[in-house]
């Protein structure tokens, strides 16, 4: 059973709750501008992401207040002069950041009020904030206006001209450690998740053609035991086993081949192990 939705028919609050529940979770944006008088502003905002590197584009939508339906000073500031910090938001500040986020009056300096450490940017007027691990410089190119009533979009599409990365959030090879850098993800409501060893895996992105759900034997399709995770990590596989690769997985196996949920049962923690086209070989008795 399925709860059917029309945006048009419910009352703003309740669609917000269903978008940001369902689109979940989601990267902050802690975004510092200026205006033209030269005050400062910090705000987060979680309608935010990164959608190409070739140039660096980052997008993100202060959208206007769902109180009021007053626009955010962030979106005036970056309309007004064109230029945005966006700093990343990792469990060191969440605490912080959240301070950041109340309605303070406009020309109330929220880096006082949070206690973060303003850092002049070299390319932009906004601040960069210290405490933040990566501070993005941009230039505004583009906004998008959706609406002009509470919970309206403004969507400020910025190009990053230059990255301030702190050292100690790279591994040996330069790149930025995902353990290391700790970010924080918004979720609905006042729900945050941390990044950490046990919340992160690893899924190699295919390269190449896989060979599909679909190539999978019926038998391993309409398994009681595999889970479509499973099923997935199988059809990931770039190539069928050949008849040789079976012969000898299941000659090396010990297993009793006539228990059919004994042998998923080692294939699915095979799987788990990241030995996907051994369990494939394994299955393929059937």
């Amino acid at each position: 059973m399925y709860k059917e939705v029309i945006p048009s028919e419910l009352p703003i609050p309740q669609l917000h709750q269903y978008l940001l529940g369902s689109i979940s979770p989601r990267p902050i944006c802690f975004a510092s501008t200026m205006d033209a008088q030269g005050r400062a502003n910090l705000a987060p905002f979680s309608f935010f992401n990164v959608v190409s590197a070739n140039p660096p584009i980052v997008v993100f939508a202060p959208n206007n207040s769902g109180r009021d339906g007053t626009p955010k000073q962030t979106y005036l500031n970056a309309k007004e002069t064109g230029e945005v910090v966006i700093n990343v938001v990792s469990e060191d500040i969440v605490q912080q950041m959240n301070v950041a986020a109340a309605p303070w009056e406009h020309g109330v300096s929220e880096f006082e009020k949070a206690g973060f450490t303003s850092l002049a940017s070299d390319l932009v007027k906004p601040f960069r904030v210290a405490e933040s691990p990566v501070q993005m410089e941009c230039k505004v190119i583009d906004i998008k206006e959706f609406g002009d009533g509470g919970g309206s979009g403004k969507l400020i599409m910025a190009q990053v001209v230059k990255l301030h990365i702190k050292e100690e959030i790279l591994d040996a090879d330069g790149k930025i450690d995902p353990f290391k850098i700790k970010l924080v993800g918004r979720m609905g409501g006042a729900w945050y998740c941390r990044t950490g060893e046990d919340n992160m895996f690893q899924l190699s992105q295919p390269m190449a053609v896989t060979i599909g759900y679909e190539s999978l034997p019926n038998s391993v399709k309409h398994s009681d035991v595999l889970s479509a995770n499973d099923l997935g990590a199988l059809a990931c596989l770039l190539a069928m086993p050949t008849a040789e690769e079976v012969a000898v997985i299941q000659q090396q196996t010990v297993v009793d081949f006539s228990d059919r949920q004994a042998v998923e049962m080692l294939a699915k923690q095979w799987i788990a192990e990241g030995k996907a086209q051994d369990a494939l070989c394994l299955l393929s008795g059937f």
